[in-house]
């Protein structure tokens, strides 16, 4: 089309108007400007904070990185104060920075240990992708971006190397602990039985140089039994004045870290006190077991395999519990994933070893779980201790009926012909949000509601159930929930060993000790409606 098409005959052509800038302007415009502040949005919890577009590039370089990245510039003083808090932990007389270089660089596989080549080569780092991470309001901080970069297979073989390096004094004792979730991804990676794959893992791990090997059941077991407690409490002091139902789970730490940093008090004040397995875990291990062997904690590093990423993040979050003097309950956490890519890399022959317990040399030769599809089954054990306890009926099977998804169902108790207890299990963050949405409106009928990050339930944590894109591995999260179902059923009232802990540890059933160790508080703002409105 001609340029003046259009224009009515005889009219004047109209010239294109052109914006003049000054020399001055185009001078001003073209000189070098510093850059601006990474951090957007409010503090929280007095930290610096790190703006969504920072986070994502920080998480995107940690992927499949063979050594932790340089960070952004507004990462390097935290990184440099986290090293310098840590000297001390090294034995040499070299200067920090060159014995964490010397240390991750010499550190060697097991492979060339037994002069067999190869060697780990590509052992990703801490994966946080923030598709999978429910805490969207920016709530990584800068110090935690740092260590979680560092929550590696590398931080664990730096250990193992120490070990082999220093002098014994400055020797620690390496200590793992595996969740039940992450059994059967390994049985049905090796194509074994959950029996032989909880020996094989322990086998291989000892292999490496780890002195001792539990399971988290005994830790979950205290979970369950004072979640149980304190629901009855809750129940029986719910009224109109003080709303303490319903009881929402607060073992998912993706849940309780998106309650905290983006939900505030209205919902914390839901949260179900008792500490979570990962939490009793710590504690068993650097208080208990330590006592056992006269060790103090910071003697012990100890390492968590779970089958999820944000189990990461509640390693650093739960921050130095005054029992354990200074010291974390977990070092470490690994996810199955990554134990799974040391031990396909190890090219060792492995003797296979029974689990370890905390109580001398008595071995768990049988592997067990708690009664729950996919997680470690608060709902089903509450529900029976609920039913017993306000309303003396026994319930020896706990039918679920599935309301909006499979992801979202409840269960109820039925007497003289009217609900008297009604659960609710909701997996993934749609069911999660429907919830609050209804919670906050006061139409929610459930008393207790057992909440989970991850859709499916802890078997399909993205530290084990994913294929190399990132995707959901549908097919092994099937094969896990089969070998998971056939795995024979304990419940948490049946450990002797809890009760004897009880007495011998925690210096009696409600004791202000045993409420110590056991309970947690959560850190929350005050928030908005606003807070809920957010596009997934």
């Amino acid at each position: 089309m001609a340029a003046d098409e259009g224009c009515a005959p005889g009219s004047p052509r109209r010239e294109p108007r052109v914006r003049r800038v000054s020399d001055a302007k185009l001078a001003e415009r073209a000189r070098p400007r510093p850059p601006g502040p990474v951090s957007t949005g409010p503090r929280t919890l007095g930290r610096p904070r790190l703006g969504l577009g920072t986070v994502r590039a920080l998480t995107d370089s940690l992927v499949n990185a063979a050594s932790p990245p340089p960070p952004p510039p507004d990462l390097r003083e935290a990184e440099t104060g986290a090293r310098t808090r840590s000297r001390g932990a090294e034995c040499s007389k070299k200067t920090k920075t060159d014995d964490q270089e010397n240390v991750s660089a010499d550190a060697p596989s097991p492979a060339q240990e037994n002069g067999e080549k190869g060697e780990f080569h590509k052992l990703a780092d801490a994966r946080i992708f923030l598709s999978d991470c429910l805490a969207c309001d920016s709530c990584v901080t800068a110090e935690e971006g740092v260590q979680l970069s560092q929550q590696n297979a590398k931080d664990f073989f730096r250990v193992l190397n120490l070990n082999k390096k220093c002098d014994t004094s400055k020797h620690k004792v390496l200590v793992v602990s595996v969740c039940p979730q992450s059994l059967p991804y390994f049985a049905a990676k090796f194509n074994v039985s959950v029996t032989d794959a909880s020996r094989r893992l322990c086998g291989f791990l000892k292999s490496l140089g780890v002195h001792y090997v539990f399971d988290t059941r005994i830790a979950t077991d205290f979970s369950i039994l004072e979640s149980q407690k304190e629901f009855v409490r809750r129940y029986r002091q719910h009224s109109e004045e003080e709303r303490t139902l319903p009881m929402l789970t607060s073992a998912c730490p993706g849940w309780v870290r998106y309650a905290e940093r983006v939900l505030g008090r209205p919902i914390t004040a839901h949260l179900c006190t008792a500490k979570s397995p990962q939490q009793v875990m710590g504690s068993l291990v650097k208080d208990y077991f330590a006592r056992q062997q006269n060790l103090s904690p910071e003697k012990i590093f100890h390492v968590i395999v779970a089958p999820c990423y944000d189990k990461k993040l509640e390693a650093l979050q739960e921050g130095f519990p005054p029992a354990l003097h200074g010291s974390r309950g977990a070092d470490c956490v690994l996810t199955s994933g990554e134990i799974a890519q040391i031990m396909e890399q190890g090219e060792l022959s492995v003797k296979d070893a029974a689990v370890d317990t905390l109580f001398g040399d008595l071995k768990e030769d049988k592997v067990t779980r708690h009664d729950g599809a996919s997680s470690d089954g608060h709902l089903a054990h509450i529900f029976r201790h609920a039913a017993k306890e306000l309303f003396n009926e026994d319930v020896e099977e706990v039918t679920y009926r599935a309301l909006r998804n499979k992801d979202f169902q409840e269960v109820t108790l039925e007497k003289n012909g009217e609900v008297v207890l009604r659960f609710a299990a909701a997996y993934g963050f749609r069911n999660i949000q429907n919830m609050i949405l209804k919670l906050k409106k006061g139409k929610f009928p459930y008393h207790f509601v057992e909440v989970l990050a991850c859709a499916g339930g802890c078997l399909s944590g993205r530290g084990q159930a994913q294929t190399p894109d990132g995707h959901a591995d549908k097919a092994l999260l099937r094969q896990m929930e089969g070998i998971y179902a056939d795995i024979p059923v304990r419940r948490a009232e049946s450990s002797a060993h809890v009760q004897e802990l009880y007495q011998e540890w925690l210096e009696g059933i409600n004791s202000p000790k045993a409420r110590e160790v056991l309970h947690t508080t959560y850190q929350s703002q005050e928030r908005g409606a606003h807070s809920l409105d957010i596009k997934w």
